[in-house]
């Protein structure tokens, strides 16, 4: 019988590393990847059962490189390995469609639960968050701010090479668009949330979610 093959993506090759060795035993790896764009191009050429990624990753997040990958395959499953031990962060992942949320510190017998979980089309979240982030659910917590449903994909995407320090042209050839394009997003992310400097569109990436500090 083959076994479930799973797809890693976590920007520090030593946690790949270890994560591999951890779970060698039960379930087929198929690939390693360190950023959100090297996620979405391994998923769709390898077609894994489930994807284990970190939320924070450098290019593209964890969570909008998802968000990418359903739109061509709905049932895509996808759990979150992260250190954010935050409910708010658990709650925008498993709305944007994560199967389950584990934090770093929790693994490694509770991410083996959660990828197996997947498997059976369930949901897992790490227990200490789980009473959290239903309470946020039920209120309709809007802890991590209504601005950043307003983003488009494209704007995350721009803004998050942004506060990663990438200049217009860089960003530019990142994405296959012109600078003049890149530099209309940010004008436009800027005029829209009235942000009026560089380090202004960092804090609002960081506050949203889409970077790390």
């Amino acid at each position: 019988m083959s076994r479930p093959r799973v797809l890693l993506a976590d920007d520090h090759r030593v946690v790949s590393e270890g994560l591999k060795r951890l779970l060698d035993e039960d379930f087929e790896l198929v690939g390693m990847v360190e950023d959100g764009r090297a996620l979405v191009a391994a998923a769709k050429k390898l077609q894994p059962d489930v994807i284990v990624a970190d939320i924070t990753m450098p290019h593209l997040n964890g969570i909008d490189a998802m968000a990418q990958l359903k739109k061509d395959n709905a049932r895509v499953k996808v759990v979150f390995l992260t250190m954010h031990q935050d409910a708010a962060y658990a709650r925008r992942a498993l709305e944007a469609g994560a199967a389950g949320f584990v934090v770093k510190h929790s693994a490694p017998a509770e991410l083996v639960m959660a990828i197996n979980a997947a498997l059976k089309g369930q949901t897992f979240i790490t227990p200490a968050l789980a009473r959290d982030v239903l309470r946020q659910v039920q209120q309709g917590s809007r802890e991590t701010g209504s601005s950043e449903q307003f983003l488009t994909p494209r704007q995350r995407e721009i803004l998050q090479l942004l506060a990663e320090g990438r200049s217009a042209k860089e960003i530019a050839a990142s994405l296959a668009i012109s600078p003049r394009t890149v530099e209309f997003h940010k004008y436009q992310l800027m005029e829209t949330h009235g942000l009026h400097s560089t380090a202004e569109l960092v804090h609002f990436a960081i506050k949203h979610g889409i970077v790390a500090i």
